[in-house]
């Protein structure tokens, strides 16, 4: 069993499970009832997006330095107790069902989503 770090919006493998979507705001324009019909996200798992503020940081940040910073300040963020235990949660999960976990930004690499990958492999979570 394992997690799939996915684009929202992009189409779903057949494997892939329960799609969470780690995002500050759900999709403007697109109602509740389509998330999931058009590949969004089956559930709103705001807890593992940044903070606002650090969601304009991201959004910011231009070279690696910047990042870096981004990246540090966002790991603090889920190493808060109850962050935590929600990433222990879902790395328990993957290890007995598939499931999703994604954004809707373009390029992994400069995306929150690349920290929750790793976070979720230390927690020995099987990551896609």
């Amino acid at each position: 069993m394992s997690i799939f770090i996915v684009q929202l919006g992009t189409p779903r493998k057949p494997s892939e499970g329960l799609r969470l979507g780690t995002v500050r705001r759900p999709l403007r324009g697109v109602p509740k009832s389509g998330f999931a019909r058009l590949d969004y996200y089956d559930v709103w798992f705001l807890n593992l997006s940044p903070s606002a503020g650090l969601v304009k940081e991201a959004l910011g940040a231009v070279d690696p330095q910047a990042w870096a910073a981004f990246s540090r300040k966002f790991r603090r963020e889920m190493s808060e107790p109850d962050r935590s235990r929600e990433l222990d949660l879902l790395a328990a999960l993957s290890r007995q069902t598939n499931l999703s976990l994604g954004c809707y930004c373009d390029d992994e690499s400069r995306c929150h989503r690349s920290v929750l990958r790793q976070l979720l492999a230390d927690r020995g979570a099987d990551v896609v």
